[in-house]
């Protein structure tokens, strides 16, 4: 990443996978995140016995979970300030806020989002986080926990009038270039709907598909894609920023995102009896505060819920 006007956009993408599935990805080098909120809703959390008796004997004798965790941009997952130490972010407290409830450690491995699914499969991970959408495609070979609902949104360059108004209908887009991450739900969405323009009458939009986030934030600040579609909560969060250099062009998807799992996982119900007590002590509503996420609260955490329509 050159210049700093490109630097100010890398919170962009602050895909914790976001309801929608997201593009999380490593930080570019040299870039330059927020610093994390001080607070810690995480602290005061403790072991719920009813909770950790559903988790299977194995677990409960090591004493530890894999998890593989899609490190991006905040408010989800990311790197203050730039560095390589401990992450922050949402997805790293609710994380950690389950496994103290379930008096479990966590051996954090950084992965790429499009890498952690597969490889819940294989048995690397015995979970995985990055704002992962619950969809009825991945609903056939993965499980879910849910912990939020986010989604899927578009935002444009600051100063950019190829779009002016909230997405509410892919024919907007007909004529333009989207720039999306690869693997996630946003490209599915982009690429099951790609007729639309040409039922319109319309020129087709075009999709660029990036692996880094730091490479679809320099087409946006070069003019090669016109819009980025993303997570709900990232985009929001990027325009929201002083510095921004984007505007946040609305909701156009919802989706529950959750704790991703291999099929047939003895874990879930033991994540779902957790997510529900941080729900009920208000240890949830804190984190969420925290990460300025309160509006994708939800009720009660569920397993493989359908998608949402």
């Amino acid at each position: 990443m050159r210049g700093t006007a490109v630097l100010t956009l890398l919170p962009l993408l602050a895909l914790t996978a976001c309801g929608s599935g997201d593009t999380g990805g490593t930080a570019a080098a040299g870039a330059e995140a927020s610093p994390a909120p001080t607070d810690d809703p995480v602290a005061t959390v403790r072991k719920v016995d009813s909770a950790a008796a559903l988790l299977p004997a194995d677990v409960r004798k090591a004493g530890k979970l894999r998890v593989g965790s899609s490190i991006g941009f905040p408010p989800g997952a990311y790197y203050p300030n730039g560095t390589d130490k401990a992450p922050a972010g949402q997805d790293i407290d609710l994380a950690d806020a389950v496994a103290k409830v379930l008096g479990v450690g966590l051996e954090r491995q950084d992965a790429s989002f499009e890498a952690i699914l597969p490889a819940l499969g294989s048995g690397k991970y015995d979970f995985g986080t990055g704002n992962f959408g619950v969809t009825a495609e991945r609903l056939k070979t993965i499980d879910f926990v849910t912990y939020i609902n986010d989604g899927q949104g578009f935002a444009v360059k600051k100063g950019n009038t190829a779009l002016k108004s909230k997405v509410t209908d892919l024919t907007q887009l007909c004529g333009l270039t989207i720039g999306t991450g690869a693997g996630t739900t946003f490209e599915a969405t982009l690429t099951a709907q790609k007729g639309v323009c040409a039922k319109a009458g319309r020129k087709p939009y075009d999709v660029k598909v990036y692996s880094e986030n730091a490479a679809t934030l320099t087409a946006l600040q070069q003019g090669r894609i016109d819009v980025i579609m993303s997570t709900i909560n990232g985009l929001r969060y990027q325009a929201a920023q002083a510095a921004s250099q984007t505007t946040f062009l609305g909701e156009y998807h919802r989706l529950d995102v959750g704790f991703a799992f291999k099929k047939g996982s003895p874990l879930t119900k033991a994540f779902q009896a957790a997510v529900n007590e941080l729900i009920r002590n208000g240890t949830y509503a804190r984190i969420l505060a925290k990460w300025g996420t309160s509006a994708s609260a939800i009720e009660t955490s569920r397993v493989n819920p359908p998608e949402q329509a």
